[in-house]
């Protein structure tokens, strides 16, 4: 694992934190770590996953202030959710020392339990996300990234699979167990495997109370969960169609389509059904990366009351529908063509498996790379 590659990361850590500290939030294995021993060399570092780092400062925080030297402008608490405690003597140490922090996590829950807020305005927050088409250049496959999703460690293994089981085992055991967020883990366990079942779809929580033999009110406490631990994202309803009455409920992604199957126990192979869902799941990824790295731009989908559904809508600009195929029929753009009738964005397109692009009544039918090219250039604004 060690001997891993790294892959160059979007976001550049240093002149993110030029002005202002920042909480770099993000799941396990997304790369943060690399990030800063790469990003931030000879930066002072605190790992509260080491235990003597971690005992020391639970039982004296101003040993932070203590050891933080004239030199030291840039510190980087990794795994702050550990001991949100900690966030007092940062709040200190900014305001007195005009010390820049970065810290990082892989729950929001605890610091948001543990008070993040005592930093006020003076900490932004940015998100780690899984490997983009942009950061693996030459190194994108689309079949492997669907097969076994983006995170560096699993992406570039050369036994993948059993690297996703493993990860999806330590997940339960380090982020749900650890942080005593449920203690039925045998429920949690089925809970899991259910909702990757119900991954991109909107979630039925009294079905999934069934089938995963829990309370639905509990069903809710465990989505909350899979939320504050940035393993699952939540995708708005587009609510301004103005002909036709659009649905309200949300959607429910998981971060990593590499996660999605090793907790459905399948294989996204091309041609199948699977394959179409899981590439909308790993566009998805995109779309949120391109979010979180540069735009800033809401993102959500659109369905209405009587069926018609567009996958993902971008801003208020671009209405984008996904299709694993080779051939795209005219029903392919149906559902475009009626989102067309509102008159409200710039560009409908459909990404697609073709090997060229074309036009059809005003929407664009778009070979995935040429998507992925043209949104990480910001063409689409």
């Amino acid at each position: 694992m060690d001997n891993l590659p790294y892959i160059d990361r979007l976001l550049d850590l240093r002149v993110l934190l030029e002005k202002k500290s920042y909480f770099l939030l993000g799941p396990r294995q997304t790369g943060k770590s690399s990030l800063i021993a790469h990003g931030l060399k000879g930066v002072r570092v605190y790992d509260l996953l080491d235990t003597s780092v971690f005992l020391a400062l639970s039982h004296n925080p101003g040993r932070l202030a203590e050891e933080i030297t004239g030199k030291d402008r840039l510190v980087v608490i990794d795994e702050i959710q550990r001991l949100p405690e900690l966030l007092n003597e940062v709040h200190r140490l900014i305001e007195q020392r005009g010390i820049r922090f970065l810290l990082t996590g892989s729950s929001a829950r605890k610091l948001r339990r543990g008070g993040v807020n005592l930093l006020g305005g003076r900490a932004r927050t940015k998100y780690l996300h899984p490997l983009t088409y942009r950061e693996l250049g030459n190194r994108f496959d689309l079949e492997r990234a669907i097969a076994n999703g983006l995170l560096p460690s699993v992406y570039l293994s050369d036994d993948p699979r059993a690297d996703l089981d493993a990860y999806a085992g330590a997940y339960l055991q380090q982020e749900i167990v650890a942080e005593g967020a449920t203690r039925n883990v045998p429920a949690f366990s089925r809970f899991l495997k259910v909702a990757a079942l119900c991954n991109g779809t909107i979630v039925n929580f009294t079905n999934v109370g069934n089938d995963a033999q829990v309370p639905r009110t509990t069903v809710y406490e465990y989505f909350d969960i899979l939320k504050d631990t940035l393993i699952l994202h939540e995708l708005p309803a587009w609510r301004q169609s103005r002909k036709r009455k659009p649905l309200v409920s949300s959607k429910y992604y998981f971060f990593d389509v590499g996660v999605v199957a090793a907790l459905q126990g399948r294989e996204f192979r091309p041609g199948t059904p699977e394959f179409g869902e899981a590439m909308e799941t790993y566009l998805m990824h995109e779309l949120l990366s391109y979010r979180d790295y540069m735009s800033g731009e809401p993102l959500a989908y659109w369905r209405t009351t009587s069926g018609f559904e567009v996958d993902f809508i971008l801003g208020d600009h671009t209405a984008i529908e996904v299709k694993a195929k080779k051939n795209v029929s005219p029903h392919d753009l149906k559902s475009l063509r009626v989102l067309a009738e509102e008159k409200q964005f710039k560009r409908y397109l459909c990404v697609c498996l073709e090997s060229r692009a074309r036009t059809v009544d005003g929407i664009t039918v778009l070979p995935y790379r040429e998507f992925l090219d043209a949104l990480w250039d910001g063409k689409y604004r």
